[in-house]
């Protein structure tokens, strides 16, 4: 006579759930690597002007989203196969992810707070490396291309290019382009295409608004697992009394 090694109706529910939030598992990963790709991507263009922390954070879910496939293997072959040692595996793995994303959506959070004086500081810094003699560097292009991008001028404003360095006039990058225009144009406080907000407030905003993406993608998705540790504990748990009572 054959055992009959098959679940109880509650825990089989459990086992064909379990499967199913695996594939929703495998889509939060797709999320994941996605937001921390992009958010990564638009960090790199300005790392000159934030901390080696904003650049950790969307690499910490990069990371997290890559390793959620290789989970995901575990949890659908031992919910389908009913194998205890694999449930148990995915369990373990996926509390290990539960930590990550956690401590990734705190550090978002945190990093919101801390984003402005950390900006501050590096824009003031890099301001007095800014090409002088309108020779192209690094620091030059990037406060160019901030300047145009988020229509900004300054760190706190257009004065701050006679404050913090030796530049006569501003940065022709402070004044919006005016299509047509012939001869000599320059850049000044008078300029009716000055831009007047500082780029502290400008990308600042922009920071803060990924530092909320990158800590409520952490952390809505660590409640999602929550869940799926739960399933999986339930079903490990339901695995190993079967094959006991046998």
């Amino acid at each position: 006579m054959v055992a009959d090694l098959s679940l109880p109706m509650g825990s089989r529910c459990i086992k064909y759930l379990m499967f199913i939030f695996n594939l929703l598992f495998v889509i939060t990963g797709i999320i994941l690597l996605s937001i921390g790709a992009t958010i990564h991507a638009v960090y790199s263009n300005y790392q000159h002007f934030l901390d080696n922390k904003f650049l950790s954070v969307p690499s910490l879910l990069i990371a997290v989203g890559s390793i959620i496939f290789f989970i995901a293997f575990f949890g659908c072959c031992g919910a389908v196969r009913e194998n205890y040692c694999m449930v148990i595996t995915f369990a373990s793995l996926m509390v290990l992810v539960f930590i990550l994303e956690l401590s990734a959506g705190i550090s978002g959070y945190v990093l919101r707070n801390e984003a402005a004086d950390m900006i501050k500081n590096k824009m003031l810094g890099t301001m007095r490396n800014y090409a002088y003699d309108n020779t192209t560097t690094e620091i030059t292009l990037v406060w160019d291309n901030l300047q145009k991008d988020f229509s900004c001028c300054g760190t706190n404003g257009p004065t701050d290019w006679a404050n913090q360095t030796k530049l006569e006039g501003l940065p022709m990058s402070c004044c919006k382009e005016v299509s047509g225009a012939v001869g000599n144009i320059s850049c000044t406080v008078d300029s009716k295409t000055l831009y007047k907000i500082g780029c502290l407030h400008s990308f600042g905003s922009f920071i803060k608004g990924h530092a909320v993406q990158l800590g409520g993608a952490g952390l809505g998705i660590a409640f999602i697992q929550g869940v799926g540790i739960w399933f999986s504990i339930y079903l490990a748990r339901a695995i190993k009394m079967n094959y006991e009572t046998v």
